[in-house]
């Protein structure tokens, strides 16, 4: 269980990083900007643990489709961005797949 929360807390922290990244202004803002470098050293750090239990296809394939979900999310509410037919079905196809991964044991 610890190593899915490990996973779970590196989503957040890269959901975290990459919604600053538009907060920056291309790093000219310094606080959306430090919580960029905070956000992606804690995913990364936080997804290595996850992987001395996870196989690392299953690992990235949850951690990058839940993250693009999230980000999507983030996007959404936050910078009030939208979505046309294509995209929901596009990030519907990557959950599928991120679920489907997860219920075959996938081997990296």
């Amino acid at each position: 269980m610890k190593p899915f929360l490990y996973l779970l807390l590196a989503i957040i922290s890269e959901v975290i990083a990459t919604s600053s990244l538009k907060a920056s202004q291309g790093f000219t803002r310094w606080w959306p900007s430090l919580w960029v470098v905070i956000g992606y050293g804690a995913a990364f750090y936080l997804l290595s643990l996850s992987l001395k239990h996870i196989p690392l296809g299953v690992a990235y394939a949850i951690w990058s489709g839940l993250g693009t979900v999230g980000v999507v999310v983030i996007g959404l509410i936050v910078w009030r961005e939208t979505l046309n037919v294509y995209s929901v079905i596009g990030i519907a196809l990557i959950l599928i797949g991120t679920v489907i991964l997860n219920l075959t044991k996938v081997e990296a």
